[in-house]
């Protein structure tokens, strides 16, 4: 952008402009969708405002708080987390170095004990390979430890609506 002179130096105008991104640009700086851009806007993780053409515009330190929603999501971390992380940092504003340290510690801890359930998963699915699940007392993926035998007898497992049907 070209700066306008008053006296010698940059007007104020021109140096706010400087500061605010359209989303156009937020998407491309970040290589994140401006449809995502929205998405985010809706669920709370990132703030933008309108100018009086109704163009919507964000503050250059959203680019920075998406860097920290796409890392955060790679790792499997749900965007409700991530949006309540990011409200208990003072009046909402974008993570500093020190704030990183802290989320991303305790998402590590998070990213470890998942690591440890799908380990454990897949050493037990080789366990079943040729079981048919015909084990209910003994299988430690359906059934761990046969806790269903505490519930009673008879069928106590029946799948409805579970995810992927």
């Amino acid at each position: 952008m070209v700066g306008v002179q008053v006296g010698g130096k940059e007007s104020t105008k021109v140096r706010q402009l400087k500061r605010e991104l359209t989303v156009g640009e937020v998407a491309e700086r970040s290589g994140v969708a401006v449809s995502a851009l929205h998405f985010y806007e809706n669920k709370g993780l990132i703030k933008s405002w309108r100018t009086a053409g109704n163009q919507r515009r964000y503050s250059r330190d959203v680019l920075r708080r998406v860097a920290i929603i796409k890392v955060a999501q790679s790792t499997g971390i749900p965007l409700s987390e991530i949006r309540e992380a990011l409200r208990e940092l003072p009046n909402g504003r974008t993570p500093n170095a020190k704030d990183w340290s802290s989320l991303s510690s305790h998402w590590r801890e998070e990213l470890e004990q998942r690591i440890q359930q799908l380990t454990r998963l897949r050493d037990y699915l080789e366990g079943c390979i040729g079981c048919g699940c015909l084990s209910m007392e003994k299988c430690p993926l359906r059934n761990p430890g046969d806790q269903a035998a505490e519930q009673g007898d008879g069928a106590l497992y029946l799948d409805v609506g579970e995810k992927g049907d």
